[in-house]
């Protein structure tokens, strides 16, 4: 991610934590030349995400403390591994602990899904990917840490990739209109995706682009998105999208869980979008422990 980008959202989380005050517990027990060295410790499996942001926070607190990994982003955890090795400053250490922390386990968990998704979808080819429902000001690096569980990126925001979903077809007057507005407006660089509920609104969809293609024009829609089906649906609805005329990626989403998620794999999608990796993970358990 952008180091700009970074480095704000390390000064937001110290802001909070430290006020206009600082650590005052620290400066109040801790000597100004004590030193120390701690061992990030992850008490349970999981994937590892956030390397850079826990970094950026200990630098930032204090240029002199060094982190050492002795894992990557992206490998695999088990309890009681040694992350990493963090020597310093004591009062920086404790300093930099919490908001370090927050960001190692909350990233990490991210990416720990992911995997867990990853896995079970495995042999099917369906690519797991994340949505827009991120933790504001932190979507860089809950993407980063999709990726780092093996998963990929859908569009980043609402500036690289056109996804009409049912709202804009509820308020642009239908999806007929609509697809004909998108005729008229879109750019051949920019991909267009299309949520459909039903099935008779993607033949709806198809129909339009097979007629552009029968009078020699370029199809509209890129992808679409069927939002809700069971299996048994989206699998009629992947026939229906690899008989037509021009290739169409096909995506997955709506309530999609551990439970669900291989047989909606085994439908036949290109891509099943889950919310859940970024909007409902639980942080995972790292702990910084005292060498000595």
């Amino acid at each position: 991610m952008n180091d700009a980008h970074l480095q704000r959202v390390v000064d937001t989380a110290l802001a909070e934590d430290l006020g206009l005050s600082g650590d005052i517990t620290t400066l109040a027990t801790v000597a100004a030349d004590a030193t120390g060295t701690a061992y990030v410790v992850s008490r349970e499996d999981g994937v590892l995400s956030g390397v850079e942001a826990f970094t950026a926070v200990f630098r930032t607190v204090d240029p002199w403390v060094r982190v050492a990994w002795s894992r990557r982003a992206g490998e695999e955890l088990a309890p009681n591994d040694v992350v990493a090795t963090v020597t310093g400053p004591a009062r920086s250490i404790l300093t930099a602990e919490r908001s370090a922390l927050n960001l190692l386990g909350h990233l990490t968990g991210i990416a720990s899904r992911t995997a867990g998704f990853v896995r079970l979808v495995d042999g099917t080819g369906a690519r797991i990917v994340d949505t827009r429902k991120t933790t504001p000001g932190l979507r860089a690096l809950e993407k980063q840490a999709v990726i780092d569980g093996g998963g990929a990126n859908h569009r980043f925001g609402l500036f690289d990739a056109i996804l009409v979903k049912d709202n804009h077809i509820g308020l642009g007057g239908g999806l007929t209109p609509v697809l004909e507005r998108l005729a008229e407006h879109s750019r051949h660089v920019v991909r267009v995706e299309i949520e459909v509920d039903t099935l008779d609104q993607l033949r709806e969809v198809l129909a339009f682009d097979a007629a552009r293609l029968r009078e020699g024009k370029q199809p509209v829609v890129h992808a679409v998105l069927l939002d809700n089906m069971v299996p048994m649906q989206i699998a009629d609805g992947v026939e229906l999208v690899r008989r037509h005329g021009a290739p169409v990626v096909i995506e997955v989403s709506g309530g999609v869980n551990e439970r669900t998620v291989r047989d909606l794999a085994l439908a036949g999608p290109d891509l099943i979008s889950i919310g859940a990796l970024t909007h409902s993970v639980r942080c995972h358990d790292f702990g910084l422990d005292l060498c000595g």
